[in-house]
């Protein structure tokens, strides 16, 4: 499907700008989309890659994140029944949707991409998606978020009286975009255009048919447990991030303490909102310290781990740039071209038939190509109309909701080298589709 989208925007992109005159901006566009892919996306993303799958392979030799994945073993054995239970991919899954649903966007992408280069060890069909990965995928472009981090900090810069508002517009949103995209993955690949086929190898007795359960080697961890003193450690540890959570989510609850200045974004509401904007303040550093800690308590040198993990960014990069510069030079061409501007005014009279401002069809039509593009439209939109307007609540929601679906699938497919994405675009669109439709009527329903 990436195949005919990719040839798509790259031909109307050229007849559109020629017809509207725009040939130099497309050119233009082309050129420094190319130059964007490598200095500030693969660049920036072979950092954080590095720092996490570094702390991802700390997790897995500690056995964490098999921890993890037993802890909640009914839930993915339903999703991903195509997985073993004790296969490390389960413990990167875990760790990714738990990234995505706190907004934690940094840590979220390498744990993702480890996640998928886990399940491509199981997939006996090089260059072929698995439902499996179709499904995390689904899940990546659709996860539940708790809180939009982003869309809050710009309410904040605007000086909104409650930037926290779409907190739980964007819950309810994403909650239903989470159940449609899972849900269309899991119909869409039993479909017969979607369907697998079973792989054929051929050995020196002939053809012989192999299952996608094929039996997988996997990697045997078993440090040693935790000792007794070790135990002491962790709880004092895990006491004084409860310090830290109480000090900054309640800060009167601490008269005698002079606690720090809760960020803007912690301070606007109590409760339940202020714990999980905490939470999320919180759980990188959490990560960054618990692992390694967790890690040395059963034995494993950390050190040597952390850079063994953090050598395996470097050719994840290099197979990403590709599909990057391909995709994200088709979507310049077809936004300097004027394409984006085309459909809003096509689309406009029936949007207004069905209550959606006409004004946010740009945020909603950029959404799935460009996550900088959307953000630069989504602040203007705030700016022009208010931060406690119901356009930009409505924009906020709709952002917090949906997901960047054509850079995340060529990401995370490019890491791996998948060219047949089989139905992941068509149920990331789905739910992106579902977060914007569910966005409009909550909002309504809430905001009026």
């Amino acid at each position: 499907m990436l195949n005919f989208i990719w040839l798509g925007l790259v031909l109307v992109s050229v007849i559109l700008g020629g017809f509207t005159g725009k040939l130099p901006e497309l050119t233009n566009g082309a050129l420094s989309a190319a130059r964007d892919v490598v200095m500030t996306i693969a660049l920036p993303l072979w950092g954080a890659m590095a720092l996490w799958l570094g702390i991802m392979r700390l997790a897995q030799q500690s056995g964490f994140a098999q921890l993890l994945a037993r802890a909640i073993r009914p839930v993915l054995r339903r999703l991903f029944p195509d997985v073993p239970p004790d296969h490390p991919a389960m413990g990167s899954i875990v760790l990714s949707v738990a990234a995505n649903m706190l907004g934690l966007g940094n840590a979220a992408t390498p744990l993702g991409l480890r996640a998928m280069s886990d399940l491509e060890k199981l997939n006996p069909r090089p260059g072929v998606a698995t439902n499996a990965m179709c499904t995390f995928l689904a899940i990546c472009t659709s996860s539940v978020q708790l809180i939009p981090t982003t869309a809050i900090s710009i309410y904040v810069a605007a000086g909104s009286k409650n930037p926290t508002a779409i907190v739980s517009t964007a819950f309810l949103a994403t909650a239903c975009a989470a159940f449609m995209g899972v849900f269309s993955a899991k119909v869409l690949e039993k479909l017969p255009m979607f369907r697998l086929k079973e792989p054929v190898t051929r050995g020196a007795g002939g053809e012989t048919a192999v299952s996608e359960n094929a039996p997988v080697e996997l990697e045997k961890i078993a440090p040693p447990p935790v000792t007794r003193h070790g135990r002491y450690i962790l709880w004092a540890f895990l006491c004084i991030f409860a310090f830290f959570f109480v000090m900054m989510a309640f800060p009167n609850a601490l008269p005698k303490l002079t606690a720090p200045t809760p960020p803007p974004e912690i301070a606007a509401r109590g409760g339940v909102v202020r714990s999980l904007n905490t939470v999320s303040i919180l759980a990188v550093p959490f990560l960054l310290s618990f692992f390694p800690l967790y890690a040395s308590l059963r034995g494993v040198k950390v050190y040597d781990q952390f850079v063994e993990g953090a050598k395996e960014a470097f050719p994840v990069i290099l197979r990403i740039i590709p599909f990057l510069v391909a995709m994200l030079v088709s979507i310049a061409m077809f936004r300097e071209a004027g394409g984006i501007a085309f459909l809003s005014r096509l689309l406009s009279p029936l949007l207004n038939l069905v209550r959606f401002p006409a004004d946010l069809l740009p945020l909603v039509l950029m959404r799935p190509l460009s996550g900088g593009a959307t953000f630069g439209i989504f602040a203007e939109l705030v700016k022009r109309f208010g931060p406690d307007s119901f356009n930009s609540r409505l924009g906020g929601t709709i952002y917090g909701s949906t997901e960047t679906t054509f850079y995340v699938l060529t990401v995370y497919f490019g890491s791996v080298g998948i060219r047949r994405t089989r139905h992941a675009v068509a149920a990331g669109l789905i739910a992106d589709l579902t977060g914007v439709v569910a966005s409009t009527v909550v909002c309504h329903a809430v905001f009026g």
